[in-house]
């Protein structure tokens, strides 16, 4: 694994400096979106709404619209907020583990100790262990604040995100408010049934069965022929004297993570899949020409750009 991160973990005059790593990676097979006549690949591109030009990822702007007013947030202005420059996880209370409601988890990473001797991380380790309790903390990564708990699994500290407090909705359904009778021999029946099916609970023994299914037909199809060249999936990547040049999803996204890079002068690598805040341009109307202004995917765009995945850059293909 890789680290994604670096920080303290900080209470009181106590610090425990950390790498963070992903705890969680996604096993879903991989698809893209093809022209169903011919199998060429779709290229979704972003357009300028006032000039139809195809704008590169690199061009592009954050900005908020409060419906008369747009405001351009460059990333210098990000980054010169206070709080994204604290590389501090601060605990904020130790509170009992049960007390934290699973609804709010997001996404889980692992802590490593960060340096010469892991006392102080073993001392927190332990410390949680003995007393059964959960650190909420907040800190603030890749322009967002972060409320978290940390806790312990195995010999391992779990950094959890959690959703804030007004992110989690209230369940008011109606139909839960009146009143049904249940007798004691209904209560008895269904506690036996549920004795029956009683276990421990080993993740192992579960198996996603959608995506074997998926493979075994990828793989099927292929046996038998019912395949195309993928080079010949390719067509023209476009006229750049027309718009530009066209930007996979991909591609756009390697050429910010490396802009973003070579901004921060040197500093840590950005997180590859920690919470984030990809820049994308905000939803609005096709742009001019006709041409479609939406992420290109197979499954849609990524599930939140607030975590996006780097994946390898594409190469450019010649014309088939």
């Amino acid at each position: 694994m890789r680290s994604i991160w670096k920080g303290a973990i900080t209470f009181g005059l106590v610090n425990v400096p950390v790498k963070v790593y992903s705890a969680t990676e996604d096993h879903d097979v991989s698809m893209h979106q093809v022209h169903d006549k011919d199998g060429g690949r779709i290229r979704y591109q972003r357009i300028c709404e006032i000039d139809g030009e195809v704008v590169e990822f690199s061009h592009i702007q954050k900005a908020y619209d409060d419906g008369d007013r747009t405001v351009v947030i460059t990333p210098d202005d990000l980054a010169s907020l206070p709080v994204e420059q604290n590389r501090e996880i601060d605990v904020v209370e130790f509170v009992p583990t049960d007390q934290v409601d699973p609804i709010m988890f997001e996404r889980s990473y692992y802590l490593e100790p960060d340096s010469r001797s892991p006392k102080a991380y073993v001392l927190l380790r332990e410390t949680l262990q003995q007393t059964d309790r959960t650190a909420i903390v907040k800190f603030a990564i890749r322009q967002k604040m972060r409320l978290a708990a940390l806790r312990v699994r195995g010999d391992v500290l779990v950094l959890q995100t959690l959703l804030w407090g007004d992110e989690v909705r209230e369940a008011n359904f109606t139909s839960l408010s009146e009143k049904v009778a249940i007798s004691e021999k209904e209560l008895k029946m269904s506690s036996s049934l549920v004795a029956s099916f009683e276990s421990d609970f080993t993740p192992g023994d579960f198996t996603d069965e959608y995506q074997e299914q998926l493979r075994k037909l990828i793989d099927a199809k292929l046996e038998q022929g019912d395949a195309i060249d993928t080079q010949k999936t390719f067509g023209e990547s476009g006229d750049e004297d027309e718009g530009g040049e066209v930007l996979d999803l991909m591609e756009a996204l390697r050429r910010s993570v490396e802009r973003n890079r070579s901004a921060r002068k040197g500093g840590d690598e950005e997180p590859e899949d920690a919470p984030s805040d990809e820049k994308k341009p905000a939803k609005g109307k096709k742009g001019g020409k006709g041409k479609k202004t939406e992420s290109a995917d197979d499954d849609e765009a990524p599930e939140s750009a607030d975590e996006p995945k780097r994946a390898a850059p594409k190469r450019k293909r010649a014309s088939a």
